[in-house]
């Protein structure tokens, strides 16, 4: 999917929220390794991460050119800072209306408005591809995250104890929530 769309941040940095390339890849790829060793609330560790740099770029080409998934960068000053998407939960037909949610952003960048921004965009680009139902995990300990998803009108529908193991703190609980589009 295509989206572009430019912001100012609350810190008064601008920046450009764009569908990634295949251009993109070595960027997206570092910026992968930079977040996922960032925090613990993330899926994966950077030496999990299943792409090099070649096949990111190959995935992001992939989900410009698609009509139904995004994989959307946030750039200020040219920089790979975060990046957020939305991937179909299946093509069966009794799952096709939904839709997954996945964001990551550098830390030096936390609490500037990019992840309401990546959040929007995916929304948009959700209702967008006809999706009903949006849906994402949520560490239980990740208040920001949890605050931010509710505000936009995610809803809890369920919860895991043991959802993640962390190699940091053992069992984390996931929260499953979901927002109707």
């Amino acid at each position: 999917m295509k989206y572009n769309k430019t912001i100012t941040l609350k810190n008064g940095m601008e920046c450009c929220l764009r569908n990634g390339t295949e251009k993109d890849g070595q960027a997206v790829f570092e910026n992968f390794n930079l977040t996922h060793g960032q925090t613990d609330f993330l899926l994966s560790y950077p030496d999990e991460n299943s792409f090099d740099a070649a096949q990111e770029g190959r995935f992001l080409e992939e989900k410009s050119a698609s009509k139904n998934e995004a994989e959307i960068l946030a750039l200020v000053d040219g920089r790979v800072v975060g990046t957020a998407g939305i991937e179909a939960v299946g093509k069966k037909h009794k799952v096709c209306h939904r839709a997954e949610l996945g964001i990551g952003i550098a830390r030096e960048f936390w609490g500037v408005g990019i992840g309401q921004a990546l959040l929007a965009a995916c929304i948009e680009c959700a209702r967008e591809a006809g999706y009903v139902q949006l849906e994402l995990n949520v560490v239980s300990e990740n208040e920001r995250a949890i605050s931010m998803y509710k505000k936009a009108g995610f809803v809890e529908y369920g919860r895991n104890p043991k959802g993640f193991r962390s190699r940091i703190s053992g069992f984390q609980e996931v929260i499953y929530m979901r927002l109707e589009l």
